[in-house]
């Protein structure tokens, strides 16, 4: 990196014999590289150690690939398929192409190191924490869970409730709260994996795991930082009104933080659902976030292309927005808003003596092994002792539709009870008639059924009876086969004739003879 830095402040080729001794199996894998912007329809590429810096006699630049800083940009060449598939990735700034480029090959190079090693490489809590104290009770390292975080290292939460018993707090103020005096090795930072200096701390739930690159913040070095917390509870009702899981177990994404036995949150599902793109995508998981079982993380060794699939992967806007959706936010959130105060810490009067007991304290040492840039000093207390909780509520449910109806209902039509009641008995009547014009219609369309075989109208009683009178009583005459000895058409025998009635009821009488009601009385 120091020869890269050279080529980039000074891109001549005067330093040809400083890096004849260097390894280029890292550089050759994801180099950087100089582009001259001065003709932006055809840029050009440019080196940095020259085109034949794989040989040993000569690692300069070609003779006239030279270009001043204003006219050349950093960016970082990604490739694949054996070098036959390359992008860009552009830089505004050289500082930022450095540290992108120096973090991918870290990475490369954590991944293949023991968990275990990494952790023995991180600062014990013993080391971290100088002093502690919690309200008005003395606390130490041990009273912190150390998980290790691979941007930080070994990270210590306090009053996490996992294993241990929590603590409660007894009052709000800062009196009350938990002090702490932390050495962050300034001296130890390697330059191109972070370029700031100071203490990363989150405040969150217990039983749920801290995303601390993702929600915390900065605590200065050589500085008192207090922070007063509110607290918020956030209550979503859920479907149909929002999109909210209690638990996780709806979202179909499994949890790679579920070893560590925490509550779910919508950054462990974006992480894990990230990480499951990276492996269907490149064969292989990225360093900075859990492995599922049977998979191994990405490094140039097992899996060359790695570099150019996860710098694709991560600007694909498709691949966020498809985790964003699948990914659901917690019905029950607690938020912690913190008001930030800093001082500086400790002041010129103190420092000497402050300095020489903490030297003392953790080196055994009288002499001054501390300064102020490498320790940090922490207030954090509960503002109020209550909370404040949001709750979600419906915006329209049943009873409120009904009222809505009714206000509206009366305004517009004077309507009350008693006219709902009229309107309920008229649509009841309606139904009530039109079933009995259904019935009625079904029964006359029955009836012309049973009747449609007659081409004219059905002959009365009269017509019948004189169809079937015969006044001679001559016998009913009707072809006959003599040799077969039936009728045509296979024909019943006719009824033969009656004569026609003859009753005495039916003599018509003159109507000047009148029976009177007495018997033998005649008018």
């Amino acid at each position: 990196m120091d020869a890269v830095l050279e080529r980039i402040l000074a891109p001549e080729p005067s330093h040809a014999n400083a890096t004849e001794a260097l390894n280029f199996t890292i550089w050759n894998h994801t180099p950087l590289v100089l582009i001259d912007e001065q003709n932006p329809h055809k840029p050009v590429v440019l080196d940095l150690f020259g085109d034949n810096h794989n040989s040993s006699a000569s690692s300069s630049p070609a003779p006239g690939r030279t270009c001043d800083a204003q006219g050349c940009k950093v960016a970082m060449r990604l490739c694949s398929l054996n070098g036959t598939v390359c992008t860009f990735r552009n830089f505004t700034s050289a500082t930022q192409a450095v540290m992108e480029w120096y973090v991918l090959q870290a990475t490369n190079i954590f991944s293949q190191v023991p968990r275990q090693e990494l952790v023995a490489m991180s600062y014990p809590g013993e080391q971290l924490i100088l002093a502690c104290l919690f309200g008005a009770e003395p606390c130490s390292h041990r009273n912190f869970t150390s998980i290790f975080h691979p941007d930080y290292g070994n990270c210590h939460i306090f009053n996490w409730g996992m294993t241990e018993k929590a603590l409660p707090s007894s009052n709000p103020g800062a009196e009350f709260g938990l002090k702490l005096i932390l050495d962050i090795g300034q001296e130890d930072y390697v330059p191109f994996l972070t370029s700031t200096a100071g203490a990363r701390l989150l405040l969150h739930e217990q039983r749920s795991y801290p995303f601390i690159k993702e929600e915390g913040i900065y605590a200065m070095s050589g500085t008192e930082t207090s922070i007063g917390v509110l607290v918020d509870r956030l209550e979503r009702k859920g479907e149909p009104y929002s999109r909210c899981t209690k638990n996780g177990s709806d979202v179909p994404i499994p949890n790679l933080y579920s070893d560590h036995n925490t509550t779910y949150s919508i950054q462990a599902c974006i992480h894990s659902c990230f990480q499951d793109h990276m492996i269907r995508n490149c064969s292989c998981g990225h360093y900075l976030y859990p492995l599922p079982r049977g998979e191994k993380y990405c490094n140039n060794q097992d899996f060359p292309d790695w570099a150019y699939c996860y710098s694709d992967l991560r600007i694909n806007v498709a691949q966020r927005e498809t985790c964003i959706n699948l990914c659901k936010e917690s019905c029950n959130d607690t938020q912690y808003k913190m008001t930030i105060s800093m001082a500086e810490w400790p002041s010129e009067a103190s420092e000497d003596w402050i300095l020489h007991v903490l030297s003392q304290e953790r080196d055994q040492s009288t002499n001054i092994t501390l300064s102020r840039k490498g320790i940090v000093k922490l207030n954090i207390y509960f503002q109020e002792f209550n909370y404040r909780t949001i709750e979600e509520s419906a915006a329209n449910n049943i009873v409120w539709l009904l009222s809505n109806l009714g206000g509206q209902f009366g305004f517009w039509m004077g309507g009350s009870v008693l006219c709902l009641i009229e309107f309920g008995e008229i649509i009841i009547d309606f139904v009530w008639i039109t079933v009995i014009k259904l019935v009625a219609f079904s029964k006359s369309l029955q009836r012309r059924r049973a009747q449609a075989h007659y081409a004219s109208p059905p002959p009365t009683v009269a017509e019948l009876v004189e169809a079937h009178t015969n006044f001679g009583f001559q016998p009913d005459v009707i072809s006959h086969s003599p040799t077969t000895g039936t009728y045509p058409d296979e024909q019943p025998v006719p009824i033969p004739g009656t004569p026609p009635p003859n009753y005495d009821s039916l003599r018509l009488q003159p109507l000047d003879v009148v029976e009177s009601d007495n018997e033998g009385d005649a008018i």
